[in-house]
C-alpha cells in the first residue's frame, strides 16, 4: 500500500462514525450501516462500470457478495418502525410495508442476477440494480 493512500483509507474508515453521529436508536443505526454498506459497494461497482476504477473481476465479485449479504438485511433492519431525527427513512416504509417489501425483493433479485465476470456484463446488469435503488429511494427516503 502506498503511504499516500493511508490517510484516505483512515478517512473512509472513520466516515461511518461521523455520518451517524448523534443517532441514538440502535435499530436505526443498524439500518443506516446496512444502507451505507450497500452504497459503498454500488460505488465500487459503479466506479468500475464508468471506468473511474479499474475493472477487477475478483473485486467486483466481492462487492456483489457484500451487496447480496447487505440487501438480505434490509427488511429485518427496517421491520421495526424505529425512528431517529437523523434517519432518512420516510414513515411510508411502515405505512406501505408491502410496497417496501416488493422494492427490497426486486433489489435482491437484481443483485442476484448481476454478472460481475466481465466489465461488459457488469455494465449490462448494473443499471437494473441502480434502478431498484432509485425507485425505493424516491418513495421511501427523505433526502437530507
Amino acid at each position: 500500500m502506498k503511504r499516500s493512500t493511508l490517510p484516505l483509507i483512515l478517512t473512509l474508515i472513520a466516515l461511518p462514525a461521523v455520518a451517524h453521529e448523534g443517532v441514538k436508536d440502535p435499530q436505526v443505526l443498524a439500518r443506516m450501516n446496512v444502507m451505507e454498506t450497500i452504497g459503498k459497494q454500488m460505488g465500487t461497482l459503479g466506479g468500475m462500470a464508468k471506468g473511474k476504477i479499474a475493472f477487477d473481476a475478483d473485486a467486483a465479485a466481492a462487492a456483489k457478495l457484500t451487496l447480496e449479504k447487505s440487501s438480505a438485511q434490509v427488511l429485518p433492519t427496517f421491520e421495526p418502525p424505529a425512528t431517529d431525527p437523523h434517519s432518512e427513512a420516510r414513515p411510508a416504509i411502515w405505512e406501505q410495508w408491502d410496497g417496501f417489501t416488493t422494492e427490497s425483493v426486486a433489489m435482491n433479485a437484481a443483485i442476484a442476477a448481476l454478472d460481475t465476470s466481465s466489465l461488459e456484463a457488469l455494465r449490462a446488469g448494473l443499471g437494473g440494480v441502480g434502478q431498484t435503488c432509485r425507485s425505493c429511494h424516491k418513495a421511501y427516503r427523505i433526502k437530507k
